[in-house]
């Protein structure tokens, strides 16, 4: 009798189910045991062929090419990952080999990565599919007794398959178009491209902002004070210095009449469990992390420590499956100190109190919300930064269960020589589920936690102090991280049609497991950059919304887009209907570009070496070209043949140090430079961490190993 070959997308998840699963005897990329091998991807092993693998002729950009459409679609290997993938093929297709697990991560990316490796070693095998939410033995052996016929996803695998071969279609057409067009090596994409617009809109915002000085007229009374108001609480403006000097001389010194006091009670209930994205916004807001790092923090915390559930996730609810998980997580959280009375009062509890802003099925699509697992929490094994998330996640956890914050709001109006003015105050009632809060360190307004003396209509306060204070009115504040991801997924809001206003309330641009690899991306191709905690966009990303049409910059194209793909992973669409209107749009990106002017100028990237300039080393990711520098960047010599390699200088100038030419030779020579002088931006520590190429993200420069300076 032969055996069950298991694929899991990475080697860390797979060898996590070889133990489960009993394979202990090690072979050539596989594990084996009594029934089952387990053996592994490493993420993507197949690609989207290039256009040049359909015609040599298409390495060199030319408009009369254009568009590119093949009639199949082909698939190719990746070169740096070959290796692995002749094992799957050969483990796929053995005789021996009875059937096959799909063990990719459990999503639509994950079902991609398995269907192209099947297809590609052309394997007619039956398969099933492993779909869970955490790393846990439990859980593993738990899905395992679970398993659904491979064809259950079909739907998934054609909607992935829509997706990755239309963003190719529209990517590869009109990057190229748009480049050839304005002499610079120009990227646009399907998500990127609306997030950047969406930036760009902000800019202009700010850009066109005039400040103006206003004044407001404060008040000081015995123990508390007051704010001038015209009709409404809101209207405190005074944009005339000479009224506002007026009132505040007219009432200083004089009694006022307290006319109304308004005391209501307020509820605020615990906030929902995270999603991805929610995470993401609170990292980058409490901790100033970047997407892309929250989210491989997160990965490692599920992968690795196995000690939070899946968190590429985009609901904040739990299934009614989960109910009983949910006690046997605080019981393992009733074993750390720091969660442990919180836990145990949870527990005491008759019942626990689900409603359905913990518990809602119909808001559970592949996957739950982030919560810790029911498996050991090894808390003290964790670095630093992976504590501070997971304590977010138990923290948020333990949150929804306990009662509103409840605190009584009040409001007292005096009137003083015609003139009004408001105090606000509080008191909290129950502080609820605040006791777990973990704020960002912000300036609370004055009235925020101030708590008025008793106070009743008829009371005589003499007025102490009357000031005019000046103040400026302020632009729209440049988007953080967290704003941004905000923005990306609330994208509806910029969006008239109310059919896919709804569409991209489900969905957003991107997805929570992509949103963070957008926005380096954006900064990667220089379009924005960070300064501080803000993103803004740059000359050239500013630039290029002017010149591209308002389909590719709207996010109601996106909208549409993933209206179509969600309908084909219903099975309420066919695939064939999505692509054919994929076609018609790369058609019109075209001839937009062909009607389109030059007065919009790009600054010229040099792209080749002049005179004496010597190449600095060879291209990692490609390993044909050579990398050359311009002012801004270092770029592969092979980029008019497709090479995506680009390295900014600017990278690493929001850590006080700088990517020059000598730095970049010993990258490419040995892949990393330790001991690099750093500063963190977000705390302005100095210390030293090492600069590496990170290969699965594109080459990308960064910092890893931070060693705080010994004061």
């Amino acid at each position: 009798m032969g055996k069950i070959l298991v694929v899991a997308e990475k080697p860390s998840v797979g060898r996590d189910i070889a133990r489960v699963l009993g394979c202990k005897t090690k072979g050539d990329g596989f594990l084996s045991g009594e029934k089952y091998i387990v053996s592994w991807a490493v993420g993507h092993l197949i690609t989207l062929a290039d256009p040049e693998d359909y015609d040599a002729a298409l390495k060199k950009w030319r408009f009369e090419a254009l568009p590119i459409i093949p009639q199949n679609i082909k698939t190719k290997s990746i070169k740096q990952t070959y290796s692995q993938l002749k094992i799957l093929k050969q483990l796929m297709n053995d005789k021996e080999t009875d059937g096959i697990v799909c063990a990719t991560d459990s999503g639509r990316e994950g079902e991609l990565i398995f269907r192209y490796i099947y297809e590609f070693v052309k394997c007619k095998k039956p398969f099933q599919r492993l779909w869970i939410s955490s790393m846990t033995d439990k859980a593993i052996t738990d899905g395992f007794a679970k398993l659904k016929d491979g064809s259950e996803y079909d739907n998934l695998y054609y909607s992935a398959k829509c997706r990755s071969e239309a963003d190719w279609l529209v990517g590869i057409n009109a990057s190229r178009a748009y480049t050839i067009k304005y002499d610079a090596l120009l990227s646009i994409g399907r998500v990127q491209t609306p997030t950047l617009a969406i930036m760009v809109m902000r800019q202009q915002e700010i850009d066109a902002f005039e400040s103006k000085d206003y004044y407001e007229v404060k008040t000081e009374y015995d123990g508390f004070g007051g704010t001038w108001f015209k009709e409404e609480y809101s209207e405190t403006k005074i944009f005339e210095k000479e009224k506002a000097d007026e009132i505040a001389k007219k009432v200083k010194g004089k009694k006022g009449k307290v006319t109304k006091v308004e005391k209501e009670e307020k509820k605020q209930l615990p906030p929902l469990l995270y999603d991805l994205t929610e995470l993401q916004r609170d990292c980058n807001r409490i901790f100033g992390f970047s997407a892309q790092k929250t989210l491989d923090i997160a990965q490692s915390l599920y992968e690795k420590r196995k000690m939070i559930t899946y968190p590429r996730t985009d609901s904040r609810y739990l299934s009614d499956d989960m109910i009983p998980k949910v006690s046997n997580t605080l019981g393992k959280m009733a074993s750390v100190a720091r969660y442990a009375n919180s836990a145990k009062k949870l527990l005491a509890m008759e019942k626990l109190p689900f409603n359905k802003r913990i518990i809602d099925n119909s808001k559970v699509s592949d996957h739950h919300a982030i919560i810790p697992t029911d498996g050991k929490l090894n808390v003290e094994s964790l670095s630093e930064e992976e504590k501070k998330v997971f304590d977010l996640v138990a923290l948020r956890f333990l949150a929804v269960f306990y009662p509103a914050y409840v605190y009584e709001s009040t409001r007292a109006v005096v009137e003083c020589e015609n003139e009004t003015f408001v105090s606000k105050g509080m008191h909290v009632i129950d502080k609820g589920w605040t006791i777990f809060n973990i704020k960002a360190k912000s300036k609370k307004k004055e009235d925020e936690e101030t708590e008025l003396p008793e106070l009743h209509e008829g009371d005589e306060v003499e007025i102490l102090k009357a000031n005019a204070v000046k103040n400026k009115t302020k632009p729209p504040q440049p988007y953080t991280e967290a704003s941004l991801l905000t923005a990306m997924e609330n994208a509806g809001r910029f969006v008239d049609d109310e059919e896919l206003k709804e569409q991209l309330k489900e969905s957003g641009l991107g997805t929570p497991a992509t949103r963070a690899a957008i926005i380096e991306r954006l900064i990667t191709v220089g379009y924005a950059q960070r300064k501080g905690k803000s993103l803004v966009p740059t000359e050239k990303g500013i630039n290029l919304i002017k010149i591209v049409p308002e389909e590719l910059k709207s996010p109601q194209t996106t909208g549409k887009w993933e209206k179509g793909l969600s309908s084909i992973a219903k099975g309420k669409m066919q695939s064939e209907r999505f692509m054919g209107s994929i076609e018609r749009f790369v058609y019109y990106i075209i001839g937009e570009a062909q009607k389109g002017g030059t007065e919009v100028k790009f600054e010229r990237e040099e792209r080749a070496s002049k005179g004496k300039k010597r190449a600095l080393g060879k291209c990692p990711m490609c390993g044909k070209g050579e990398i050359y520098e311009n002012t801004k960047a270092y770029f592969c010599t092979e980029w008019k043949s497709g090479c995506k390699f680009t390295l900014w200088k600017n990278v690493l100038d929001q850590y006080g140090n700088s990517l020059d030419s000598k730095k970049m030779k010993i990258l490419l020579k040995d892949g990393r430079i330790d001991s690099v002088p750093v500063m963190l931006p977000q705390t302005q520590e100095k210390g030293t961490a090492t600069l590496f190429l990170n290969k699965d993200k594109n080459f990308m420069a960064e910092l890893m190993n931070f060693k705080r300076e010994k004061k």
